[in-house]
């Protein structure tokens, strides 16, 4: 099913000026908003009191977590054990349960007990047969340490697509799509930093999947770049990209809206849990398709690619000396 026309002629290099001017000011724009608010990090990364309680009958995530708050609890982070009846609760402690957990020994433990015995009465108000498993506090160089971990993957995701990019490609295109992995990261992070929304580790694992996406999609289409030009003899670099851009226009809408119906599924009925991965996701695939067309292409040719870049090196080569 083609939903765009692949021999369309589209000038879209013609708006690559406009384009990159747009791109660098909401880069700036986002690094500044993320720079002077900082993102609202959840508990998987500023730490918090963790409990663990087991229900002798199923129960409801959503269950579990309007008795808590009914109780006082502010936005506790309820999460299923791989059952119906065992939950991992995490929730801020409050400002004397942080002293007392930095003052250590008895009064930690009694830290402890009082945050188990709190939770365990605002569950028993509405069910009974529910106990305590363990009570721990999550101390905040746990926080650290992921944001540590995250960002090296980010860099390491980054390197090896730099890497491949230029063993497959050449380096223009390796320059390019390392540039569009941190335009579609840092315009995502900004949104989150904008709004104010809570930044965990399925944000994280989002952001994450976000470079995965774009990349793939940017490959796609430096794909065809090569193909065409290889294939043709007088085409300029303009007249290459316009045509690689509307050669895979319906391959991209096609995978960007099947992507986000299954993660806009998610965000909408995936539950607290599993919303914040939805919607970056969801902000990713759109962001990750524009930049593609009107950012990475933009990049190559500003960068001076040409067909020579990309044609074998020796007549010797048996694929040119098939050419005509």
């Amino acid at each position: 099913m083609e939903l765009f026309n692949p021999n369309a002629n589209i000038n879209f290099m013609g708006w690559r000026k406009a384009s990159l001017v747009i791109s660098c000011l909401l880069m700036v724009l986002s690094a500044g908003v993320i720079f002077v608010r900082g993102l609202d990090y959840g508990l998987d990364f500023t730490g918090g009191a963790l409990v663990e309680v087991a229900y002798q009958e199923s129960a409801e995530v959503a269950d579990v977590r309007t008795a808590l708050t009914n109780a006082g609890f502010e936005n506790p982070v309820v999460q299923s054990l791989g059952g119906t009846r065992e939950f991992a609760i995490r929730f801020a402690p409050r400002d004397d349960e942080k002293a007392a957990e930095g003052a250590g020994g008895g009064a930690s433990q009694a830290a402890h007990n009082r945050i188990a015995n709190d939770v365990l009465a605002a569950l028993k108000a509405g069910r009974a047969d529910v106990t305590i498993k363990r009570s721990e506090f999550v101390g905040p160089q746990v926080g650290e340490e992921l944001r540590t971990d995250g960002l090296i993957a980010v860099i390491v995701v980054a390197l090896g697509i730099a890497i491949y990019l230029w063993i497959r490609f050449e380096w223009r295109f390796a320059v390019a799509a390392v540039a569009s992995e941190a335009h579609d990261t840092l315009l995502t992070l900004g949104i989150f930093a904008l709004t104010q929304r809570e930044f965990d580790l399925p944000a994280l694992a989002a952001v994450l999947s976000v470079v995965g996406y774009s990349i793939n999609d940017k490959i796609v289409v430096f794909d065809r770049v090569r193909e065409i030009f290889r294939s043709t003899r007088k085409a300029d670099s303009i007249e290459v990209l316009n045509r690689s851009i509307n050669s895979t226009m319906s391959r991209t809408i096609m995978t960007g809206v099947t992507t986000a119906l299954a993660v806009g599924t998610l965000y909408f009925l995936g539950g607290p849990v599993l919303e914040n991965f939805g919607l970056i996701m969801l902000i990713g695939i759109f962001i990750g398709i524009l930049s593609s067309i009107f950012f990475a292409n933009p990049i190559l040719l500003l960068l001076g690619v040409s067909k020579k870049d990309l044609m074998p090196v020796t007549r010797e080569d048996p694929e040119l000396a098939r050419r005509p």
